[in-house]
């Protein structure tokens, strides 16, 4: 008897038990999903995708921000913030999985359909589990949990010496139908802004998502639209998508964290995008794309004289066809406290390759003749439960009858070491080649880029390299059911050197040590970690203070 036939007979004699223990212990109610019904060995993914069922009901259970039935969070508060609450539609949830009634199982689009829910800021989780198998067919169980979406956005951060600051309101789940606006000003050290901003993943409950974003800038103005159907599962046999971007702003040349020179750049940039695909084959997906891109540059000096005249980058004008490839691994994994604190994080292990390249000629309006590309790489080894490392490096720019123009190599490995569920050593090294940059695209470090211990835009270059080291610490401390507590101990070493386009420092390695409180608010759509830092200079020449105090939002730890 061959291997293929001993496996069928067994799938059989799996279904079989199976069914005869539903049909034994099923409730009168047929309605609802029995979970204890079906031995749990009988439900596990592995043993479904071998016996080879259907999918029967999908059941879906969205609980709202609070549990209720926690007593620690019975309270007067959260019982209210969950009666204002609208909790996310079923049926937007429902559309966005990758299965339904009747389909085949298949863990792997379980697993995605997961991960899928779990890009969604309104949701704070998500589960998906078999609990039934009866007669050939597998109900499923949909588990999420609503993040809170109205959030009023009040922050003052401080970071690089230099004050921020941001008032305004954001939904991202109007009405529970998942679609996102928000309203801010926005204050930094380059400009003032009124933004106003529209998104949904899911445009009409198809698989388009449409993203828009206008801006009214003291210094000029920037619009934002992007609607396309992505490749929105390793699975996905097709996408396309355009996409329109339009900005007019002041930007600056710095040295030692000081500004000492601007230019007015105005960017206009579209572009048409066709994908196809076999689908996910053999653990492995297979993508190709083709359209045509547009993109113009265009600088000229500021008015006034705040500063003295600089070089200006030169105007580009770049129209051209493009095809591109990507080649990706189905390997994630499930963990906890990396990143984020106390939230579910789905980390990519597998391996990545893509590439696009693009000819622009004369003939088509561009201003010369060249060969656009961008490649990607990356991969990961161990596993985010013990010892994890994620490699990465990307290679990007043109080439034109004069050599390569504006190529950039960016190299870089993070390791991840879990030591115990409450800490993590975490070390992250960067470094960055630059050839033939163009003025605008020159290379910055400081304070708001990983060297917390300096000015922000501290040093400039055509080439950059960066270590960090951090120890962080999490907590179970949890105030008010609503913070995560965590800590770090971190110490930075960087430098950005070589050419630049104004500079008057001749750029020493710098280093700095430090440590930190994190606050993370997983009840909240937003998902960020605050960050309050004090850090120490290492190098305090040109006035630099002995102390940094920085105050911000990260996405992550």
């Amino acid at each position: 008897m061959t291997g293929a036939n001993t496996r069928a007979i067994l799938s059989c004699l799996l279904v079989a038990m199976a069914s005869s223990a539903v049909q034994a212990d099923a409730p009168s109610d047929a309605g609802k999903l029995a979970v204890t019904a079906t031995p749990a060995a009988m439900l596990t993914p592995a043993a479904l995708d071998l016996a080879r069922v259907e999918i029967g009901e999908v059941l879906i259970n969205n609980e709202n921000v609070f549990d209720l039935e926690d007593p620690k969070e019975d309270k007067a508060l959260y019982r209210f913030a969950n009666r204002i609450h609208m909790t996310t539609r079923s049926d937007v949830i429902a559309e966005q999985l990758l299965f339904q009634p009747g389909d085949p199982f298949s863990s792997q689009s379980l697993a995605e359909s997961e991960r899928l829910l779990r890009q969604n800021r309104y949701l704070q989780d998500a589960t998906i589990r078999p609990v039934r198998l009866e007669d050939g067919t597998v109900d499923i169980a949909v588990d999420t949990s609503d993040s809170w979406t109205l959030v009023p956005k009040l922050s003052l951060s401080r970071k690089g010496g230099t004050n921020a600051g941001t008032i305004g309101v954001q939904e991202m789940n109007l009405l529970g139908t998942g679609v996102g606006i928000e309203l801010e000003y926005k204050s930094d050290v380059d400009r003032d802004s009124m933004l106003l901003g529209f998104t949904d993943r899911n445009l009409f409950g198809s698989r388009y998502s449409m993203n828009a974003l206008i801006a009214d800038n003291s210094d000029g103005s920037m619009q934002f639209l992007e609607l396309e159907k992505p490749f929105y599962s390793l699975d996905s046999r097709d996408a396309k998508g355009f996409s329109y971007y339009k900005d007019d702003e002041i930007e600056f040349y710095y040295d030692l964290g000081e500004k000492i020179g601007d230019y007015r750049h105005r960017a206009s940039e579209q572009e048409l995008l066709l994908g196809w695909s076999a689908g996910l084959q053999n653990g492995w997906a297979t993508r190709y794309t083709t359209g045509v891109a547009f993109d113009v540059d265009r600088f000229s000096a500021v008015s006034g004289d705040e500063y003295p005249a600089v070089p200006l980058p030169e105007d580009r004008t770049l129209y051209y066809p493009f095809v591109g490839i990507e080649i990706l691994e189905d390997h994630y994994e499930k963990v906890t406290n990396s990143d984020q604190m106390n939230r579910t994080e789905d980390r990519y292990l597998g391996a990545r390759l893509s590439a696009r390249f693009g000819v622009a000629t004369e003939a088509l309006g561009s201003d010369r003749n060249a060969l656009i590309f961008d490649a990607t790489a990356q991969k990961g080894f161990g596993s985010f439960e013990s010892k994890s490392l994620l490699l990465s490096a990307s290679l990007d720019g043109r080439l034109a009858d004069t050599g390569g123009q504006n190529v950039m190599l960016d190299l870089k490995a993070r390791y991840y070491w879990r030591q115990s569920e409450h800490r993590l050593l975490y070390l992250t090294l960067n470094g960055t080649l630059g050839d033939n940059l163009d003025l605008d695209q020159y290379l910055l470090i400081g304070g708001d880029s990983g060297l917390r211990g300096y000015p922000l835009r501290y040093q400039t270059g055509n080439k950059r390299a960066l270590f960090s080291i951090e120890q962080r610490f999490f907590t179970d401390w949890y105030p008010f059911r609503l913070f995560n507590v965590g800590a770090a101990v971190f110490a930075d070493v960087g430098r950005a050197w070589g050419e630049a386009p104004v500079t008057t420092s001749d750029n020493p390695w710098l280093g700095d040590v430090g440590f930190g409180l994190r606050i993370g608010n997983t009840r909240s759509g937003l998902g960020r970690v605050a960050h309050i830092d004090v850090a120490f200079p290492l190098n305090s020449a040109n006035g630099i203070a002995d102390v940094q105090f920085l105050v911000s939002t990260h996405k992550s730890f």
